[in-house]
This record gives C-alpha cells, structure tokens and sequence, in this order.
C-alpha cells in the first residue's frame, strides 16, 4: 500500500482468518485525518488494511473506491460492520467502538467475520 507502509497484521480468531496481512495504523492526529485519501484501489488490494486508533466512525469523502469497515471496542471485540461503504459517504459513529478496521471490499464477506468476533492486532517486529 504506497499511502502507509504495513505495520501489523488483523487476525480474526474466532474464524481463524486473516482479515490483514498488511496492516497500515492510523494513530496519530495527522494519519487519521488523512485516512486512505490518495491511495488509489491497486493501493488497496486483497490483504491490505488500517487500523485507526482511536476511532467511532469513518468516511470516505474524497476516496476512488469502496471498503468494508470494521468497528472494534476496547477488547477488540467487532461491535459493528459496514460493508461496502461507497465513496463520498458516511459510516454511522458508534460510541463503543474504540477503533476502526479499514479493509478492501468484501473482506468481511470472503472471511465471514461477524458481530462479537475477537480481532487480534499484531505489531510486526522491526529489524534494527
């Protein structure tokens, strides 16, 4: 994904399925704002994803393309999906949400993920 450089990877693991394999995080003033404005959706593809901390709810104002959006709470629990959500819309803010997974469209589909499936976020390791 030429927005982010990948960080992390999203496990579902009540299905047993990666939700990410590329995971990008959003968790400072300035890349939550910036969200996936600019990536285009070969940026996007299968296996890419954001995590946005902390998060209630998304658009996609400015964005070439639809995803899926995932809302998780505190324990990283999914509380609420939206799929789909086209460009130039607004997903609902959902109080209990604490963060928010961005994913390329139908990943919650093709993964079967569902209210009250446990997410685990990995930190990949960095080389020094």
């Amino acid at each position: 994904m030429a927005v982010f450089s990948a960080r992390g990877k999203a496990f579902n693991q009540t299905r047993q399925v990666y939700l990410a394999t590329a995971l990008a995080f959003a968790d400072t003033h300035w890349s939550r704002l910036r969200g996936l404005l600019g990536a285009s959706p070969g940026d996007f593809g299968n296996g890419c994803g954001l995590w946005i901390v902390p998060c209630h709810g998304v658009h996609t104002l400015a964005m070439r393309f639809p995803i899926d959006v995932v809302y998780l709470d505190r324990f990283q629990t999914v509380v609420y999906i939206e799929r789909d959500l086209q460009p130039w819309r607004l997903a609902p803010v959902r109080l209990q949400a604490a963060s928010v997974l961005e994913l390329p469209c139908h990943t919650v589909a093709d993964t079967g993920t569902a209210l009250g499936d446990k997410i685990e976020i990995a930190v990949a390791k960095e080389n020094h």
